[in-house]
């Protein structure tokens, strides 16, 4: 829903994770509760409202086709639950629970690690196994950053936007993460680039001809850099007219790439100079995307 209420919500259960604001508990719910909810709801919501389709949530509709599309691709039952909000990742688990199922492979669809996101919603997702079968069997698929299934997919969503070479670069956007995150060990931002490294190779790139960026920065400490607003900004004022812009971390097109990479950074790109950003969507529900995942859980689970 795109009302301030239900956004409001969200956030609440967003921010209030301690892998995604890791502030001690107390100072994490002052700055939720008394900072940042009594007005970013009402920004959010006006920004999910530039994306929303008439049957709901991109990242929903696009996440039950790509279920869909992958349960007639393996012969196992496939469930959908989302980290926050619904559907839950309890109520996924109790579907295939009702089912008979005793053997569960956990696939968090993030192809990179970072505590923000694939480790919280693994943390997550055991909590409803711990409650409902705490002797269930359950397998979990590490990050995919650099499965060759994965980086063929991305490598052909992107080749007919290049073919013509009408492009002065290619961007790499990743969503971002604090930076002391990285300092204290997180290994994202090593993956993000082998990630990049190895789809630029296969595209047969040369290294001047696409760079890496960080998204979606939140707060006022220092996050992975280059940022991508500010990069585009730069690239609009250096002469920079046709940029094509792929975000290789997004399982599915949401906010982060509909709205805050597809409408605001295009703006910032046009404003500076730019003539076209030109986004990459992300692989989706696409065949060549439910092909390669189920050839990762074949191989992995």
């Amino acid at each position: 829903s795109t009302q301030v209420s239900d956004v409001r919500k969200y956030l609440r259960e967003f921010l209030m994770d301690g892998r995604v604001l890791d502030a001690p508990f107390a100072i994490r719910w002052f700055l939720v509760n008394c900072l940042i909810l009594p007005n970013r709801p009402k920004q959010s919501a006006e920004a999910y409202s530039k994306i929303w389709l008439e049957d709901g949530s991109p990242l929903i509709l696009t996440s039950k086709a790509q279920q869909k599309a992958l349960s007639e691709q393996v012969d196992v039952p496939v469930a959908l639950g989302m980290r926050y909000g619904s559907p839950s990742t309890e109520g996924a688990l109790q579907e295939l629970l009702d089912q008979g199922v005793d053997d569960v492979l956990i696939v968090p669809m993030y192809p990179h690690y970072a505590m923000s996101s694939y480790e919280t919603a693994v943390v997550h997702m055991m909590e409803p196994v711990r409650k409902l079968k705490p002797d269930l069997k359950t397998t979990l698929l590490p990050p995919f950053y650099q499965d060759p299934e994965y980086i063929a997919a991305l490598v052909e969503r992107a080749r007919p936007s290049l073919e013509d070479g009408n492009f002065d670069k290619l961007v790499f956007s990743f969503h971002g993460i604090p930076q002391r995150f990285a300092e204290r060990g997180d290994p994202y931002p090593q993956q993000c680039r082998e990630s990049a490294e190895a789809i630029a190779k296969r595209l047969e790139l040369m290294p001047e001809q696409w760079l890496m960026t960080y998204q979606s920065r939140f707060g006022r400490e220092p996050w992975l850099q280059p940022y991508t607003d500010k990069t585009l900004e730069q690239m609009g004022r250096d002469g920079f007219k046709t940029l094509d812009l792929v975000c290789p971390g997004f399982a599915v097109d949401c906010l982060e790439t509909l709205e805050e990479i597809s409408v605001e950074n295009a703006h910032l790109f046009q404003q500076a100079g730019g003539a076209e950003l030109r986004y990459i969507g992300a692989l989706n529900d696409e065949p060549g995307h439910v092909a390669a995942l189920a050839q990762v859980l074949e191989s992995d689970g």
